[in-house]
């Protein structure tokens, strides 16, 4: 299980910063090796995480298993989006959510961002994370993105 770490109220001059602001803050929470910051900052240039949704666009940044210590994410509603550069290449986009993965085990990790893509495809999950409160964003982000899938009753 990744820990949850989210912010709120803050702002960044554009994508280096707010990666910068990421590695810092994981570094100081622990769940990442030092070498992280800059491995996020080099993989973020080589591929980048902008993701243009239908409303809005969201950047799940994220480097190598080899890099963390625990699983976490970071989940950041800037005041303001943030310019990435799209995950396509194909220019820039205002990110109006972060969500930074830290994960130790790389199948967990493909794991995680195929749900991310899944939930986040839905405009109304989206929504419903950018126009959460403050202190329900993160109860909000495990309910609709982490919480697992209810089975289907076999008839």
């Amino acid at each position: 299980m990744s820990q949850l770490f989210v912010r709120t109220g803050i702002a960044f001059s554009g994508c280096q910063h707010a990666l910068a602001h990421i590695g810092e803050t994981m570094l100081a929470k622990g769940v990442v090796r030092d070498t992280y910051p800059a491995a996020l900052l080099e993989r973020e240039a080589a591929f980048p995480t902008g993701i243009a949704l239908e409303r809005h666009a969201v950047a799940i940044p994220h480097c190598e298993a080899r890099h963390a210590v625990s699983p976490a994410i970071y989940l950041i509603r800037p005041d303001s989006p943030v310019w990435f550069q799209r995950a396509d290449d194909d220019g820039e986009v205002a990110v109006s959510l972060i969500i930074a993965l830290i994960v130790d085990n790389p199948a967990a990790q493909l794991t995680l961002l195929r749900r991310l893509f899944g939930k986040l495809q839905d405009p109304e999950v989206l929504d419903a994370l950018l126009q959460a409160p403050d202190a329900e964003l993160a109860t909000r982000f495990e309910q609709t993105i982490l919480a697992p899938e209810p089975c289907a009753r076999a008839s």
